[in-house]
């Protein structure tokens, strides 16, 4: 996107601030366009002008344009389960956000007997990680043709696409690709992957059935060359493949590859090359080392790419050691870093607590939240959580930066009415906010207790604390 402030774009908009986009005002419509929430083309004034005006249809073109993320966007897939990958705008996190997280295809191949395949499609479809107030999955499957047989490769495909995930179509052979796209076009798969000696095939391929495609060369100028001549003859989505190798100098060889396209992308504004990247960490299964070794190395790969511009991975480890710390980091390097990661304030029910039962506070902090709320759950503690609004932030960040104040409790108490639902009035705070107790109490009229600092320990404080001691 080369603009960066609503204003810039405020100017190719009606001005009127007629409502019919679903925002109050014309300015607000533009602040929405900068967070890619809604397009140019949701402002119906303009539209139906532009169908009636050349200067003003030229003008939106023009919008269009310079509203385009700087990385195109391409979609695998279709309905609900499609996966959307690039359409990046920045080189670092920090300076805006990452919109598009890093695609997670798992392989199966067509020399596996349908029960193997079964197994492993179920596992992909299956996995789910809580972790912050969401489940963590995969997005898709990868089918590799190793039978080099386009009528089994064909069978596997259509078997795969039952159960209903975005599909990476893996063949170098184009009698293969096309028995399979014949079966599953329709679910817009991606196909992997045109190369020097098979693109013309894959060419007609991509244009026949109108799906996504790969391009793979290890040399950058010819990758820019596969990637031009696939946009001239027609075809709009299309992955870049610099060749993923999984240790040593060619693993830095593949890093320095990644890294320059995107920059050059961004920053040099190459639109020959401004494309999804793909990175198969499953290269690492083609090392000679025993399974846990390749498994490690396949995970190294994949965290260095999906910090560094990785769009979308083929990956074979389904051992849940393998895929948990990728999809955790995934989710850590896409949370937009201009908003903390927060849940609704209000009060929580822990294990059907009842009148006489412990009263905690914590923050809205969605990683404080979840670890308390977690802890408190799996320890069979009954009782009464108070979830203060301090902005997304920790307990001790915001009892330092003011967000989580005695006026705020008191309010909290309020608006919960709490004191409606307990027979004390006894409060246990975190033990990071133990600053607060004094205030807190003469706020509210409540007896605060200093919890522990480390949610963990509640059932051991408890044990000693409660049901406190009159004095």
């Amino acid at each position: 996107m080369k603009v960066k402030s609503p204003l810039e774009i405020y100017r190719y908009l009606p001005q009127t601030n007629c409502g019919e986009c679903g925002y109050d005002t014309c300015m607000s419509f533009a602040a929405q366009i900068i967070e890619r929430t809604v397009k140019p083309t949701d402002c119906p004034p303009l539209v139906k002008e532009a169908e009636k005006n050349p200067k003003v249809k030229k003008k939106l073109e023009e919008l269009i344009e310079i509203t385009s993320p700087e990385v195109k966007e391409v979609v695998i897939g279709k309905g609900d389960n499609a996966v959307k990958i690039g359409g990046e705008d920045v080189l670092h996190r920090h300076e805006l956000t990452f919109f598009n997280p890093t695609a997670l295809f798992y392989d199966v191949w067509d020399t596996l007997d349908d029960k193997e395949i079964d197994e492993r499609c179920s596992k992909v479809v299956e996995y789910r990680k809580f972790y912050v107030g969401e489940f963590l999955t995969l997005d898709g499957i990868a089918v590799r043709c190793t039978s080099n047989d386009p009528k089994r490769f064909r069978e596997v495909v259509k078997r795969v696409a039952g159960y209903g995930k975005p599909m990476i179509l893996v063949s170098l052979n184009p009698e293969c690709m096309r028995a399979a796209l014949e079966e599953v076009a329709e679910e817009r798969p991606l196909i992997y992957a045109a190369t020097e000696d098979n693109w013309k095939e894959f060419l007609e391929l991509a244009l026949e059935f109108k799906v996504p495609v790969v391009v793979r060369s290890k040399d950058l100028n010819k990758l820019k060359s596969l990637a031009v001549t696939f946009k001239e003859a027609g075809v709009e989505d299309i992955v870049l493949d610099p060749v993923t190798e999984p240790i040593g100098e060619g693993l830095r060889g593949t890093f320095e590859r990644v890294i320059q396209l995107r920059r050059t992308a961004i920053l040099g504004e190459d639109k020959d090359v401004a494309y999804p990247i793909m990175v198969t960490p499953i290269a690492a299964w083609a090392l000679e080392a025993d399974d846990v070794s390749k498994a490690y190395w396949e995970t190294v790969i994949a965290s260095l790419f999906i910090v560094k511009y990785g769009d979308v991975m083929i990956l074979h480890c389904l051992e849940p050691y393998a895929i948990m710390p990728i999809v955790t980091l995934r989710y850590n390097i896409y949370t937009d870093p201009r908003t903390p990661v927060q849940v609704e304030p209000g009060l929580r029910e822990i294990n059907n607590p009842s009148p006489d039962d412990p009263v905690f506070i914590t923050t809205n902090f969605a990683l404080t939240y979840y670890t308390v709320e977690s802890d408190l759950t799996s320890g069979n503690i009954k009782g009464w959580l108070l979830v203060l609004d301090t902005e997304g932030l920790g307990v001790e960040v915001s009892v330092a930066g003011g967000q989580f104040t005695a006026a705020k409790v008191k309010d909290l108490i309020k608006e919960t009415k709490i004191e409606e639902k307990v027979n004390h009035r006894y409060l246990i705070i975190p033990g990071l906010a133990a600053r607060l107790q004094g205030a807190i109490e003469d706020e509210t009229g409540w007896k605060v207790l200093v919890g522990p600092m480390d949610s963990g320990r509640i059932k051991g404080w408890l044990e000693q604390n409660w049901p406190p001691k009159e004095k």
